[in-house]
């Protein structure tokens, strides 16, 4: 793909982007599930809204792992870009790198028109993204490698800078008056995970605890926690880095008979039920419904003219943003519909 042969675009154009993603909304998404090793097609049957441009294929591969409920949102955004820009789109997920080099591969065989895919080891999926570009196949990274993307020559990226996001958790845990918090990583060597654990230690003026469990495992989880909360009683906050692990560790403070409040990176709709109900206080949104669209709307905007979101040189952040107890219920509203 030579990229020198294409305008690209200015900046001021993001908001465009933006504009219609939040116009998606009205849109009916197609069913999500799980995801899973084997690829699936959305988006095939809508009509309402459809571009009047050629019909193409885009192949969304993520590290979604069997369970993960944030993918759906993921996956209910791009399903609603394809339903409006006339894209076939076919989905796959694995959260072992290896696999999901080898899903990005099969896309290639199939020879799609465009690739997003996540970047959670980027190592793992250098070369294979290498054989796109090869193959004449732009790809857009989304949710995560923001620290990858340029390196790995990919088009655009729509996400969260995850650094950033855990220096602001940190201050907000310093606002809150924590003391000594417990960060929970599920996943051993996802750039993501550790740049939101690093970034949290390096503003909060507290005592951090990195700790690692097995995240496709969730008894485990929850025993993990259990016992480290027994184990160290100054530990006042638990901070996990995914929705489905907060549930949990409100599960694990309660069975430790600990005192430690919940806090999380990311939202499901049991998530935002526990905010309301003050059992979790407050997680960072990087509005995934959102990184799913931009993605797959991005690639039907350089194949049909050209354009590059951020100018090809800027990534495009959909986040953090925070949820408490002063903004939830309007968020509510949005999770309902499956956008938050």
């Amino acid at each position: 793909m030579d990229r020198s042969s294409h305008p690209r675009r200015s900046r001021r154009l993001v908001p465009v982007v933006a504009v219609a993603a939040a116009a998606a909304l009205t849109l009916a998404g197609c069913s999500s599930s799980s995801g899973g090793k084997k690829s699936e097609e959305g988006g095939a049957n809508a009509s309402a809204g459809k571009a009047n441009t050629p019909r193409m294929t885009v192949a969304l591969v993520t590290h979604q792992a069997p369970g993960d409920t944030f993918w759906d949102t993921v996956r209910k955004g791009a399903e609603a870009a394809a339903a409006k820009d006339n894209i076939k789109l076919i989905y796959s997920a694995d959260p072992n790198a290896g696999n999901q080099a080898t899903l990005v591969q099969n896309a290639i065989d199939q020879k799609v028109d465009g690739i997003a895919v996540t970047l959670a080891k980027p190592d793992a999926m250098k070369s294979v993204v290498g054989k796109a570009e090869q193959a004449g196949i732009p790809v857009v990274g989304l949710n995560s490698g923001l620290s990858a993307w340029k390196k790995l020559n990919m088009l655009e990226f729509f996400g969260q800078d995850e650094s950033v996001a855990g220096e602001a958790f940190g201050k907000k845990l310093n606002e809150v008056g924590a003391k000594h918090v417990l960060c929970v990583m599920q996943e051993q060597g996802n750039v993501g995970l550790t740049q939101r654990c690093d970034g949290v230690a390096k503003t909060f003026n507290g005592k951090t605890t990195p700790d690692n469990v097995n995240g496709t495992d969730m008894p485990s989880v929850k025993s993990t926690i259990t016992a480290k909360l027994k184990q160290d009683p100054s530990i006042d906050y638990v901070v996990t880095l995914g929705a489905p692990f907060a549930l949990t560790a409100v599960q694990s403070v309660s069975d430790a008979g600990s005192k430690a409040k919940v806090a999380t990176f990311d939202l499901n709709k049991q998530l935002i039920k526990a905010i309301q109900d003050g059992s979790i206080q407050f997680a960072v949104d990087q509005q995934p419904y959102l990184q799913g669209y931009l993605a797959v709307d991005g690639l039907w905007l350089y194949k049909n003219n050209g354009n590059y979101s951020g100018g090809g040189e800027q990534p495009v952040l959909t986040g953090p943003a925070f949820v408490d107890k002063s903004n939830v219920d309007k968020i509510a509203e949005f999770a309902a519909k499956g956008t938050r």
